[in-house]
């Protein structure tokens, strides 16, 4: 059988092992240790001064702990990007709140900054003035952070930046996870780094990276004994994640790198080829990591359909995905309150994600090259 080549794939950079090994020597095999300090240490320096950073276990957690850090409780409403993993809306759930849903604008394909003023106005007049707004970078490409944080500020409401796809992109020379109100990461194995399984919360707040800490590992009172005044989690980041996060950090701009060449590379590709566009920056502002290079397809110029290349690829065992559903479109969400028209349904329509690792070689570009062209000219 064909070697299968994924959509995005973990990439080790050699000093991982280094860190890992160290805390099996020191018998730091526990949620603490050297490596979850200093690991908190690489990213905050690498975000920038006045970035606090707590190292969790996984981006999903990180999101849940901003949405309690900025009081949303049970029968609260949030506002959240339609067109994102399901990881972004969940946390809102767990609280027992409510998501408002909004469609994505065409040049990055997040939240758009209209619609989310018509939800934000609708709400209010409803007597329910949203507590928080999730605006996602995604696939790495940065949202319209100027027109966001202004209707953020218009109306009071904080933002969670969910930047699990986006660490290494930036917006006018700044890094996203560091927009929001909140911000969160992820080291998930399919992510531009990954921990095996990893995320953070980030905070120009040192006093909401402490809180988090605190309710992400039982909240533990100061006591000798076990003691607990409001409910915690276990949600800390462990030793062994974090060391390999630690030999991550060393590669990520080079990964970054690996990952916008393979942007390029689909550029290369589909030029001059009607009916085929590649996702790309709209303009100068947004720098991305392109974590992932995706495709929109207008089937009637060009005469196949999205779903035509990838089961094409998936014949050739060549991953590709469709892009993120929609959450408003999702069985779960089929209740909740959407404002938009359909462009994050159309995008899902006719998108596909190609793949995209940093760890690609040569003979599987060809390959991925070979098959492209061959649906393309036949």
């Amino acid at each position: 059988m064909k070697e299968k080549i994924y959509l995005s794939s973990p990439h080790m950079g050699g000093s991982e092992q280094t860190y890992v090994k160290e805390a099996f020597e020191t018998n730091w095999i526990a949620p603490l240790g050297p490596n979850v300090g200093g690991f908190e240490k690489d990213l905050e320096n690498y975000l920038g001064s006045g970035n606090h950073v707590a190292a969790l276990s996984s981006g999903t957690a990180a999101l849940h702990l901003a949405l309690i850090l900025l009081g949303v409780e049970r029968g609260d409403e949030v506002i959240c990007q339609s067109m994102t993993f399901s990881a972004s809306a969940n946390p809102i759930v767990y609280l027992g709140a409510t998501p408002i849903f909004v469609d994505s604008e065409l040049d990055t394909w997040n939240i758009c900054p209209n619609h989310l003023e018509e939800a934000i106005k609708d709400r209010i007049a409803k007597g329910k003035k949203p507590k928080a707004i999730i605006a996602v970078h995604l696939y790495g490409m940065p949202y319209k952070v100027d027109a966001v944080k202004r209707i953020s500020e218009k109306y009071e409401i904080p933002i969670v930046e969910d930047s699990a796809e986006a660490l290494g992109s930036s917006y006018k020379g700044k890094k996203c996870g560091t927009f929001g109100d909140m911000s969160i990461l992820s080291f998930n194995g399919n992510k531009i780094i990954t921990t095996s399984g990893g995320g953070a919360l980030v905070s120009k707040n040192l006093k909401h990276k402490e809180k988090a800490i605190f309710l992400a590992t039982q909240a533990r009172d100061a006591a000798p004994h076990y003691q607990h005044s409001e409910i915690g989690y276990n949600y800390r980041l462990s030793n062994i994640s974090a060391g390999i996060g630690r030999g991550q950090m060393e590669v990520l701009d080079e990964h970054v790198g690996l990952r916008r060449n393979m942007n390029q590379f689909y550029h290369e590709i589909f030029q001059n080829r009607a009916g085929v566009k590649v996702f790309s920056e709209p303009n100068s502002d947004c720098f991305s990591n392109h974590w992932l290079s995706c495709i929109l397809i207008d089937r009637e110029l060009c005469g196949f359909s999205s779903e035509v290349i990838r089961l094409g690829m998936n014949e050739n065992n060549i991953e590709c995905r469709p892009l993120w559903k929609p959450m408003h479109l999702q069985p779960v969400f089929k209740n909740a309150p959407y404002y938009g028209e359909k462009v994050a349904q159309k995008l899902f329509e006719i998108g596909l994600c190609l793949p995209s690792g940093s760890n690609l070689k040569s003979e599987e570009k060809v390959k991925i090259n070979d098959v492209l062209i061959h649906f393309i000219d036949n």
